[in-house]
């Protein structure tokens, strides 16, 4: 909806100016380090179901790798969308550490887990008029129940509490399924998973097309355009770099350099990759359309990017590859940019 020429953005943070600064580049450091060690996804699944925050009822889905770390433990990436309530729409990162309790021939695996959320939040003023792109920590407490059937397929039943700094807490029920991607070596889940002597990825170029979606109250919309250069650093990590269209929409006309760090893992033979990645945003140009906004954001050049991608490879040299994007800033104006592309690898 068009938003009033008086509108500026409100500051993401109300605290020091200094540390919401730094909070993209924290991120990136925060997902790698913890990726890096554990995003050896066995597990693959997705959940849906239903929030409450602030006394409203609303949709909740996640979707997430996990892998074992012995028996009794294991650890977690998610990606959480908590859906909409009153002047409210967040969604983010999530890692979690598990301790589980097999059960029944470990076909019957109860758990516990808990971890930090980094959190996005299109948060609106109370008159439905402006909106901010607030940023902030929380901690997610989760309860799950999960039954390993014998076809590597998971059914699960998860409750999720989330705590965060500003903004409603909220509580969700969630059903779901998950596919174990390595096969176990006994029922149920996988104490470890298999290790690898080579890299991932070698070489890569891939061409993007998709969309970019603004996270804002009318979540505008425009095409967008990448390309990519990857190559693998060592038997799990990945770099990448490249350039990002991200369209023309009325509150985002933005293009310019993507370099990031990967975590990856491949199965099937070395055919299908899932990997999660976290750098800087270069922003080359950079227009806005003030008589729409109020606002001016051309001398803030850096912003954030955390990606997620799964690519599968076809040929010996061919690949395609699907990457979501967040594009983390701090002048409100976030966007996802979501792509499909076809790669060479060499």
């Amino acid at each position: 909806m068009p938003l009033s020429p008086r509108y500026r953005p409100t500051p993401l943070c109300h605290g020091d100016q200094r540390f919401e600064r730094l909070t993209p580049f924290a991120l990136a450091a925060f997902l790698l380090i913890s990726a890096s060690g554990t995003l050896h996804a066995q597990e693959l699944s997705l959940m849906g179901g239903v929030s409450r925050g602030i006394g409203e009822h609303t949709y909740s889905w996640a979707g997430s790798y996990e892998e074992g770390l012995g028996e009794y433990f294991a650890a977690s990436f998610t990606w959480l969308n908590e859906g909409h309530v009153t002047n409210h729409h967040r969604d983010g990162h999530l890692i979690q550490g598990w301790a589980r309790l097999p059960l029944a021939n470990r076909r019957f695996v109860l758990s516990a887990g808990v971890g930090p959320y980094r959190y996005f939040d299109t948060s609106t003023d109370s008159d439905g008029g402006s909106y901010s792109d607030l940023h902030g920590w929380g901690v997610v407490y989760s309860v799950r129940a999960q039954y390993y059937m014998a076809n590597r397929w998971i059914a699960q039943l998860q409750l999720n509490r989330v705590q965060v700094q500003r903004g409603p807490n909220t509580s969700a029920a969630m059903l779901g399924v998950a596919y174990q991607l390595d096969a176990p070596d006994t029922p149920g889940p996988r104490d470890w998973a298999p290790d690898r002597t080579t890299r991932v990825t070698g070489n890569e170029v891939t061409a993007f097309l998709g969309q970019t979606i603004v996270n804002s109250t009318g979540s505008e919309t425009s095409l967008a355009a990448a390309l990519d250069y990857r190559r693998g650093l060592m038997k799990y990590m990945d770099v990448t770099v490249g350039y990002l269209h991200e369209g023309n929409s009325d509150l985002v006309r933005r293009d310019g350099l993507t370099t990031q760090l990967w975590a990856t893992r491949a199965f099937f033979s070395d055919r299908f990759t899932l990997g999660v990645g976290a750098g800087v945003y270069i922003a080359l140009n950079q227009r806005s359309n003030t008589d729409v906004t109020g606002d001016n954001d051309t001398d803030d050049r850096f912003a954030g990017i955390v990606s997620m991608s799964a690519a599968y490879r076809f040929g010996e040299h061919w690949t395609t590859r699907v990457t979501w994007n967040r594009i983390v800033t701090r002048y409100n104006r976030d966007t996802d940019v979501i792509l499909a592309g076809v790669g060479y690898r060499f």
